[in-house]
This record gives structure tokens, C-alpha cells and sequence, in this order.
């Protein structure tokens, strides 16, 4: 099974519900992680934890009861569930669940063969429930085989050049490359794998039915044809700043590596490769010229040993066979993401994640 069950929540005159209501439906761990996306941010730690260990549906009904949490705290559970019921709105719920079984596109969660498992290195941050359209087998494939490729909206004609002739090669030889979707090396390290016949999938921030940036809905629409769109985000979801904070921890968990091209020193692109540097994922970065602002990012990775030196399709390869050890990143400026900002926006998403 890989849709949502199209039971139907009952709801009172004002639309609302509690989670009584909510508990008649939670019978299906897919459908309870489907309702988990609309009541709790994605990296939130005590429900990733509980999910992990107790299932979606354990976890709603720990939820909704009174009783003693396992492996929290009286205050812990009762802080966990003041910060969390407040945004239970089953409407929205039955509407995600709507969509999620009407839509062109399935759902992923633990227990599919599918589902990658390389995701797992995310621990309690994990998703809940992953959203794709295409070629899901692509996600089954060894991690070794699929990379992520990365850069700056803004990107000039020199990254461009580059992004177009890594990407083209691995794709020619059968690897997989993930990116976000977005303008500038984004796009082009998409539209060179499809140039070639490849796969490729796209991260996406907000639901899989809202193609963004609106410029590249035809290219999204042809990556679905013949690679993949992934979101944990439900569909209607719009995306935000918080979302694709978040979202860089898939984009690196996915791959056996990230590769930097071009990157400012606020780009959104080092935060994929701060989340690969902490996943123990290898990171490589391509050298441009002094004199851009888009080389402050790549050449700060190299300099603080965080990256290494990519120039082409070979040297990405590489970056598959090292196994650097997992740690904190080293800032990379005063202006640039960094982990506090990061959880900061985390926590702030719920007041954003209730737009279906």
C-alpha cells in the first residue's frame, strides 16, 4: 500500500474536531504519519524520537491520552503535548489525506520497499512521510549511486559550464543526481541529466503539487517523467523559508555526497553540505574565481577542510569512496547559516504549516 486510506474523519458544524475525533481514524501507521505532518514540525525531536521507536499511531494516541509517556518525564509529556495539541485541526488533516489518495503521486514511509534507506541516518529526524511522483525505484538504489549537486541561484556562466558537464557525465554513467529544484546550478544539474537520458530527483520544499519556482514547472514536470519529485511536505503545502531549511538534511541524506557550485556566503547550498558533513557524508566543492562573491562558499569549505576539491565528473566519483567522520561544521561567516538560526526557523515553521 502506498496511499493514504480515504476513511473520512467525522467533524462537528464548526469544522473543528479534537483528538477523539482524531483517534477514530488512527487505526493506520500511514495515515497517522500523514496526520503527524500537520500537527508537528519536521525535526521535532521528542515526536521523531516517539515515532521511531512506537509507530505513528502509538504515537497519536500517547497524544491524545493522559497517560504516562514512555521515556519522557511527566513535564516532558506535558510540554510535548501542550506545544503540539493546539494545532491538531482535523479538517486540514482529512484534507492532506484527501489529496494525498486523489493526487498522481504515492507515499513512502519506512515499512515500503522503496523507501530509501539511507534516510535512516537521520535518525529521529527522519521524515515522516515522504511524497513522490515517478520513478520511485530510484530510491531504492545504493546511495553510492545517487549525488547531490548544489549551488547558487545566482549562478554565472562559469558554474553553469561546470554544473552542465559533471552532472552530464555522472548521468551518462548511470548515477542518480539530487538537487533542489531551484533556479540557477539547481536547474541546470537537472536539465543536464534529462539532456542525456539520466535520472535525476528533486527535493522539494513545499507539496508535491505546487511545483516551485513556478518558472520551472515544465522542468519539474519532466523530471516526475522520467526521474522523481520527493517532498515530506503534504501536498497544498506552500514553501517557506523554514521549509527549505529543512529540507537540507534529505538532499544530503540521500546521496553518498554533496558537490558545491558556487555559493554566496547566506547561499541555502551550505546548509546541504553542513547537514552532509554532519551525516558523515563526504563533501566536495568546486574552486572558482577570487574576484566572485559566488566562489565565497566553495573556497571557504576547501580552506576549512570541509570539502574537497572537485574540477570534474572524476573527482565527484571519488568523493564517493571517502568516509569522513561525522562533526559540527566550522562557521563559515558571520553572515551564513548556521545551526542556532536553522532550529530557530525549525520552530517557527508550524505557524506557516497549516496552509492546505
Amino acid at each position: 500500500m502506498t496511499r493514504a486510506s480515504n476513511a473520512h474523519l467525522p467533524f462537528n458544524d464548526e469544522g473543528t474536531g479534537n483528538m477523539d475525533t482524531l483517534l477514530t481514524f488512527m487505526t493506520d501507521e500511514r495515515a497517522a504519519r500523514i496526520a503527524l505532518t500537520m500537527i508537528t514540525d519536521p525535526t521535532d525531536s521528542t515526536t521523531g524520537h516517539l515515532l521511531a521507536v512506537h509507530g505513528a499511531v502509538n504515537t497519536v494516541t500517547m497524544l491524545a491520552d493522559d497517560a504516562p509517556v514512555p521515556g519522557l518525564d511527566n513535564v516532558e509529556a506535558q510540554l510535548w503535548r501542550k506545544r503540539l495539541l493546539p494545532r491538531v485541526e482535523p479538517r486540514l488533516i482529512q484534507e492532506a489525506l484527501d489529496l494525498t489518495e486523489h493526487g498522481s503521486f504515492k507515499t513512502l514511509i519506512p515499512s515500503d520497499d522503496n523507501y530509501p534507506a539511507s534516510l535512516h541516518d537521520l535518525g529521529d529526524d527522519a521524515p515522516y512521510v515522504l511524497w513522490v511522483k515517478g520513478e520511485e525505484s530510484l530510491l531504492a538504489m545504493p546511495v553510492s549511486d545517487r549525488f547531490t549537486i548544489t549551488g547558487a541561484r545566482a549562478a554565472t556562466s562559469y558554474g553553469v559550464q561546470v554544473a552542465n558537464e559533471i552532472s552530464a557525465d555522472l548521468a551518462s554513467d548511470g548515477k542518480v543526481i539530487v538537487a533542489g529544484g531551484a533556479y540557477g546550478i539547481d536547474g541546470e544539474v537537472h536539465r543536464s541529466a534529462l539532456a542525456v537520458a539520466g535520472h535525476t530527483i528533486a527535493v522539494m520544499a513545499g507539496g508535491i503539487d505546487r511545483p516551485y519556482p513556478a518558472g520551472h514547472r515544465d522542468l519539474l514536470e519532466r523530471v516526475s517523467d522520467v526521474g522523481l519529485l520527493v517532498s515530506e511536505q503534504p501536498p497544498g503545502a506552500t514553501p517557506t523559508r523554514a521549509r527549505f531549511m529543512v529540507r537540507a538534511r534529505i538532499e544530503a541524506a540521500l546521496s553518498c555526497s554533496t558537490t558545491i557550485i558556487e555559493a554566496g556566503s547566506r547561499s541555502g547550498s551550505l546548509l546541504v553540505a553542513q547537514q552532509a558533513y554532519s551525516l558523515g557524508r563526504s563533501v566536495g566543492a568546486v574552486p572558482g574565481p577570487v574576484t566572485s562573491a559566488t566562489s565565497f562558499g566553495p573556497h571557504r569549505l576547501i580552506a576549512q577542510g570541509i570539502a574537497s576539491v572537485v574540477t570534474n565528473a572524476n573527482d565527484v566519483r571519488a568523493l564517493s569512496e571517502k568516509q569522513p567522520s561525522s562533526g559540527s561544521m566550522p562557521q563559515l561567516s558571520a553572515e551564513a547559516f548556521r545551526m542556532d538560526s536553522y532550529s530557530a526557523h525549525v520552530r517557527a515553521a508550524h505557524s506557516v504549516h497549516r496552509d492546505l
